[in-house]
């Protein structure tokens, strides 16, 4: 469990033994949803920056302190956080002239929830 209470390996709400991938086919609907989400996390540099926010103290990081990491222009960061924000992985408040963001610790858990293999697989 990391400081904020996130831990990409617990499962939020897993029903049953299985993981729904296992228990049963996705509907078009979630898949389309657990896509767009795994989407946007598909870049080195959006992983990267929702791995940040998740681990700062507090459990939220200042634009200010996440620009300074990557070798890439304001802008670009800029667009990577809009994609992940789009996407609810993440949310912003701006706060006088910084934007603070906070990752939305529900849609990690929807997405570890649908991996999480079952007792039986892991058994294998």
């Amino acid at each position: 469990m990391s400081k904020q209470g996130l831990s990409l390996g617990e499962p939020a709400e897993v029903e049953g033994c299985c993981s729904p991938l296992v228990r049963e086919p996705l509907s078009a609907a979630q898949s389309t949803e657990l896509a767009r989400l795994f989407k946007a996390m598909g870049d080195p540099v959006r992983l990267r920056l929702l791995s940040l926010i998740a681990s700062h103290d507090g459990g939220e990081a200042c634009v200010c302190e996440l620009t300074d990491v990557f070798d890439l222009s304001g802008p670009t960061i800029s667009h990577h956080l809009k994609v992940l924000r789009e996407a609810g992985l993440i949310s912003g408040e701006r706060r006088g002239t910084w934007v603070y963001y906070r990752v939305h610790p529900e849609a990690l858990g929807r997405l570890s929830a649908v991996l999480v293999p079952s007792e039986s697989a892991v058994g294998s």
